[in-house]
């Protein structure tokens, strides 16, 4: 586990949370990977993305994730992180795979305890329920958010790499040595601005300002008083 987190106490299951028929021949000695996938929003709806760390059976970091994903809710952003997860297990031949996420909505949604009532939400989720049926095992578990710190800064360098923002260069948004990163750069979404309100005056056809100031390049609108 990623940060000290506590021992993961998983729900003892049988098979595949969404056993379909179409996973490979059980049993085998396959190995489970744990995959920490977190999304978020800024504004929810506002510019988003998500973060995932996937780890092997020792605990060793074999993939780290990280998209922009554009102008989306909180949920939405949850939702492609999941999917981003599943389709690299599926890619890598993974065929047991425990999803840690601290959101409490799409985990109880996978599990089948709250119902997937938004129209935007539930093709994500039907896509998750099929990609998570073609696994051998799958299993899901909710965590509070200082069990999944590694995946909520990527999921932050994501937003701040489609806003425009420079990140620190560390984890998704670098090459690390024997890790696979699947990051994306999105162009900047616009942020609003927020009006300030300066006075001052005019002399020889120049705006003087009495207090503060503007920083060059910026777009302003003088209104006579």
């Amino acid at each position: 586990m990623l940060g000290g987190v506590e021992t993961v106490d998983w729900e003892a299951m049988t098979g595949n949370l969404f056993d379909d028929g179409s996973a490979g021949g059980g049993g085998g000695a396959a190995e489970w990977f744990t995959a920490h996938c977190d999304g978020g929003s800024r504004g929810n709806p506002g510019p988003s993305g998500y973060g995932a760390v996937i780890e092997d059976a020792q605990g060793r970091t074999v993939a780290r994730l990280s998209e922009f994903v554009g102008r989306q809710t909180n949920n939405y952003a949850e939702y492609s992180g999941l999917l981003a997860v599943l389709k690299w297990a599926l890619e890598n031949g993974t065929k047991r795979l425990r999803v840690v996420s601290d959101s409490e909505l799409m985990v109880k949604q996978m599990k089948g305890q709250y119902k997937v009532a938004s129209p935007v939400l539930r093709p994500l989720w039907e896509e998750a329920k099929r990609l998570a049926g073609r696994l051998e095992r799958f299993e899901m578990r909710h965590t509070l958010r200082g069990g999944n710190k590694e995946a909520d800064r990527l999921a932050n360098e994501a937003m701040d790499r489609g806003m425009g923002k420079t990140t620190s260069g560390v984890g998704g948004a670098s090459g690390v040595s024997g890790v696979s990163n699947a990051t994306t750069t999105i162009a900047p979404v616009p942020v609003p601005v927020k009006r300030v309100v300066l006075e001052g005056y005019v002399k020889g056809g120049v705006v003087h300002l009495l207090e503060g100031e503007l920083p060059d390049g910026v777009f302003v609108k003088v209104i006579r008083e």
